[in-house]
């Protein structure tokens, strides 16, 4: 074999060495940073060292190449005690420049590697803000070196975002967070006067929320004025794309060591306050309290309870009738579901459907009022009773794409005319409902049932889309009529709704009349239907019926 050919194989045997080389150093760069990395690499440092190896055999070795050998074998198990930054050993680079060069650049390409690692696992890509796993780490280190010092946890969400973000497009939705990622950086650093230990840490943790760690504070007043602040800035318009973005902010506040000691309890607690502040509409700021906490605390054991109730056949069905104002004759009723929770006895649905429905027990309680419904009225309807008998329908159970076939099934099944029953929906469900949903609505109504809105007057109501639903029936909400006996405004309020149903020429019908004055106000305004305590409260099966058969002979006497 020539010189010339022999310096060939060397080199394409380097060539080879080097390209191999680079693909377990580009391997050990993706593995680096898992819980396993010293292992891992200490096995990439050996399999590279075999090839190295393999090479100084081609290159006939002698004890210079072995003493570079064995530095370089020395430097690549150092990766190991994470030693990423130390040149290739000097034996290395008089005997062998090359491949010297090569491990240079290598570990320079891994250091790299783990850098933009580190700063996509670490940064929300899109504001530049630490992300949730970052903030959690950091946050967690300066609280436990602030001590027994107050802090203070915020969590701020903004309000409308969903609406940017389906009207002008994610991209726009983007810049958006950009924005408001700015604003939030300026009050942070207006609001900061300390050193370095106590700077205030602003993160993204996900979607449209953000949220800061002061991890130290001098009271929970200056904690609220800085939420304030937040509330004021983010409620000041943004200029994106010529659209002028008006939304808002809700911010939940919580402290430290009163709220909780550590950072996942800090979180928790700022959380809850933060979705009081979104109840009470947005734009403001909640301090979590010992309310919300005892409030809280019921809710994750209902959310418990639940799961199990519909299996241990722990909810009842409470029926109250509805009367015309018109004629005086019951003219229907409505079921009314009923907890009877094995510790707190009977529970109202405004204690436990909100948690249903955030969880997705909703839907299988829904089925066990579907089923529950069509088997008591399908009794009543072998013995005589022809009465009218309404329930809610869950908007998560329209959300189903077998709903309206096997509701029918259920009052088929059980021998029930679809004229016997009234299904009522959320006035929120009713104007987001897509067509599919509106035309099966619409069959339903054609083959007998009656179709009502549900506490109408508390949701968004397009009055184009309220016209040309297929509708029966309009049931106001409760806080409408609450004070038409003393508020002028009140029934001024009242007076247009019902002209505006009746323009729709649907039936007007008032639930929770508590007093006479009440029901003579709403029938002098044109109601035409009531429900309440006015003149019957809600009864199980046999006290309705019994009520029912009253109600009947005293008619007839009447008649008589």
């Amino acid at each position: 074999m020539t010189a010339g050919t022999a310096q060939k194989i060397s080199n394409a045997i380097l060539s080879c060495v080097a390209g191999f080389a680079s693909f377990l150093f580009s391997l050990a760069a993706l593995l680096y940073l898992t819980e396993f990395n010293e292992k891992i690499l200490a096995a990439i440092a050996a399999g590279t060292f075999c090839v190295l190896i393999s090479y100084v055999a081609a290159e006939r070795p002698n004890s210079e190449s072995a003493r570079a050998l064995n530095s370089l074998s020395e430097r690549l198990l150092a990766v190991e005690d994470g030693d990423l930054v130390s040149p290739a050993p000097q034996a290395l680079r008089r005997s062998m420049p090359k491949l010297a060069a090569a491990v240079d650049t290598l570990f320079a390409e891994v250091r790299t590697s783990i850098e933009n690692a580190h700063a996509l696992g670490m940064y929300d890509p899109v504001t530049s803000l630490p992300n949730r796993l970052h903030f959690r780490s950091e946050a967690d280190k300066m609280l436990g070196e602030v001590g027994d010092q107050p802090s203070a946890m915020l969590f701020v969400d903004l309000d409308r975002f969903k609406s940017v973000n389906d009207s002008l497009g994610h991209a726009r939705g983007d810049q958006l967070l950009i924005m408001v990622a700015n604003r939030l950086r300026v009050v942070v650093n207006g609001e900061f006067s300390g050193d370095v230990r106590t700077r205030p840490l602003l993160a993204r943790l996900a979607g449209d929320e953000f949220t800061i760690f002061y991890p130290q504070i001098k009271s929970s007043a200056e904690i609220e004025r800085v939420a304030r602040r937040i509330a004021v800035a983010i409620s000041e318009p943004f200029e994106l794309s010529s659209h002028s973005v008006d939304i808002g902010a809700s911010i939940g506040c919580a402290i430290s060591p009163d709220h909780g000691s550590s950072i996942e309890s800090l979180m928790r607690a700022a959380d809850i306050a933060m979705y009081r502040a979104k109840a009470r509409g947005g734009g403001q700021h909640c301090l979590f309290n010992a309310d919300l906490a005892a409030e809280h605390q019921q809710k994750v054991e209902t959310e418990k309870a639940l799961t199990d109730a519909v299996q241990r056949d722990e909810f009842l069905l409470a029926f109250q009738p509805q009367m015309s104002l018109v004629t005086g004759e019951i003219v229907g009723s409505e079921a009314l579901l009923r907890w009877n929770h094995p510790r707190d006895g009977l529970r109202l649905p405004m204690t436990f459907i909100p948690v249903a429905e955030r969880t997705g027990v909703i839907s299988e309680l829904g089925d066990w009022v579907l089923g529950e419904v069509a088997a008591t009225v399908g009794g009543w309807y072998r013995d005589g009773f022809r009465g009218r008998v309404a329930f809610n329908i869950s908007p998560r159970q329209l959300d189903r794409p077998d709903f309206f076939t096997r509701m029918r099934q259920a009052f088929r099944d059980a021998g029930v005319p679809l004229s016997m029953i009234e299904a009522e929906f959320t006035e929120t469900a009713a104007m987001e409902a897509s067509d599919t949903v509106l035309a099966e609505i619409a069959a339903l109504r054609a083959d007998g049932a009656t179709i009502a809105i549900d506490d109408f007057g508390t949701g968004y109501s397009n009055l184009a889309r309220l016209r040309a639903m297929p509708l029966d029936r309009v049931k106001l909400d409760p806080s409408l009529i609450e004070d038409i006996e003393t508020s002028d405004k009140a029934r001024v309020i009242v007076q247009a709704v019902i002209h505006l149903i009746k323009g729709v020429e649907c039936e007007v019908v008032a639930e929770a009349v508590e007093t006479v004055a009440q029901a003579d106000i709403l029938r002098a305004m044109g109601c035409d239907t009531v429900q309440g305590f006015v003149f019957a409260h809600p009864m199980f099966e046999d006290e309705f019926l019994d009520w029912m058969r009253s109600a009947d002979q005293g008619a007839a006497k009447s008649v008589a």
